[in-house]
């Protein structure tokens, strides 16, 4: 078992558009896609907002994950973002108790 971080990601890029991703290491990721070496879906659409980030314990889970968000519609994506958001806020409010 490797102790990395396998991470499903969701940028908004600055034409407006979704770009959901895997990685094992989301900061050298995000300076890829920056520098134009990414995916060649998100070259030339910088610059990029993460919007989404999920962590799993193995690369197996993280792909499937990848896999599932990207069937989703780009309303789907919105909303999973918004449900995510609306988690962290709730774990915020719990930690000020």
């Amino acid at each position: 078992m490797s102790d990395q971080e396998h991470t499903v990601y969701i940028l908004k890029c600055s034409d407006n558009t979704l770009y959901t991703g895997y990685t094992n290491d989301l900061e050298n990721r995000l300076k890829a896609h920056e520098a134009g070496k990414g995916a060649k879906y998100t070259r030339g659409r910088g610059p990029f907002q993460v919007m989404f980030v999920e962590k799993f314990p193995t690369k197996e889970e993280a792909m499937k994950r990848e896999y599932e968000i990207k069937q989703l519609t780009r309303k789907g994506k919105f909303q999973l973002i918004r449900d995510k958001l609306k988690e962290v806020m709730q774990y915020d409010r719990s930690k000020e108790l």
